[in-house]
């Protein structure tokens, strides 16, 4: 994975709450960290990336439906100990029986995903997305995958603390979250990609 990267996320006013946040009318491209408006960086290169991997879960789940899905703008408020952080994971999946009555809450979601991926942009700072994957493990994430479409890798951060990196060759499995569910990581950065 890349060492340092480029300039440090624009940083707006301190809001009060989340719900402030929320009130916003426009979060697009934007994280709420511990009460300010910060820009996520997304390029146009990353954002079709994560667009790829959503598109292959969604198909993956057509055939087994276990759970939930979810794109770049849907907020997380789960953090403990910071109830003004909202994280707005790349693809994000929760299983199924884990929502309350399996419906989709509006505006945040208040319980971790059992999965969360980040695509590095070239705006993105180590030490912020060091800082994301502190804050998915600490909420009670168990799975995470950090996609680096420059050195096309993934990193695999566990909940039990164990690490993986594969590279563009290798194959990468949905583990227990996501049974059956497997991706060459190098098909992420093709133009096209049938799941």
């Amino acid at each position: 994975m890349r060492g340092v990267i480029s300039n440090s996320p624009a940083v707006q006013e301190r809001l009060g709450t989340a719900e402030d946040f929320a009130a916003v009318p426009d979060t697009k491209g934007r994280e709420l960290d511990d009460g300010r408006i910060v820009e996520k960086p997304m390029g146009t290169r990353s954002g079709w990336v994560g667009s790829q991997l959503l598109a292959q879960i969604a198909f993956y789940l057509r055939g087994k439906p276990i759970g939930w899905v979810f794109g770049c703008e849907t907020m997380y408020r789960c953090y403990p100990g910071h109830p003004n952080q909202v994280r707005k994971p790349d693809v994000s999946f929760i299983a199924k029986g884990r929502l309350p009555n399996e419906e989709v809450p509006d505006p945040f979601i208040v319980i971790p995903p059992d999965l969360a991926v980040e695509v590095l942009s070239a705006m993105d700072l180590a030490s912020e997305i060091n800082r994301k994957v502190m804050d998915y493990l600490d909420a009670g994430v168990r799975l995470i995958w950090i996609i680096d479409p420059e050195t096309r890798t993934l990193l695999i951060r566990r909940a039990d603390g164990s690490i993986a990196q594969v590279n563009a060759s290798g194959t990468v499995s949905g583990e227990t979250i996501l049974p059956g569910f497997q991706f060459v990581v190098g098909d992420l950065f093709r133009p096209s990609v049938a799941p």
